[in-house]
């Protein structure tokens, strides 16, 4: 199948597919004139790659797990140890994004937000004053 019967198929940009391709993620069988033909094989593994990567997993990631989904001889192990490390990671930055949200929120709410030009959030932002 073409790039843009793939695309339907995979849910993925041809673009996406493209970039997948140039970085060694998918390598499609090219027909006698050169196109790219694409098998369901290929089609499952962009939807793999979609998958993981609405998961939050990193290209690098994804080509990781990839390798592992196809080595039939893996150890699920290694699998769980690079979910293991996403989740670490996504607890990370839920952590980090309530702090800002609790200076957000304490700024917000200091701020008089009338006419005066006087402002805790800019003081803040510009390191003149404690918030």
């Amino acid at each position: 199948m073409n790039i843009g019967h793939a695309s339907e198929k995979s849910g993925l940009p041809a673009k996406t597919i493209r970039y997948y391709e140039d970085i060694g993620l998918l390598k499609p069988d090219r027909s006698d004139n050169g196109y790219r033909d694409y098998s369901m094989s290929d089609v499952h593994k962009l939807r793999f790659l979609q998958r993981s990567r609405g998961l939050g997993f990193s290209v690098e990631e994804c080509r990781q797990l990839l390798a592992l989904y196809e080595d039939k001889e893996r150890a699920s192990s290694d699998v769980k140890s690079i979910a293991r490390t996403k989740l670490k990671e996504i607890e990370r930055k839920i952590t980090e994004l309530r702090e800002l949200q609790h200076t957000l929120q304490h700024l917000v709410a200091h701020c008089h937000g009338d006419q005066r030009p006087d402002c805790p959030i800019l003081e803040s932002i510009s390191g003149t004053a404690d918030a």
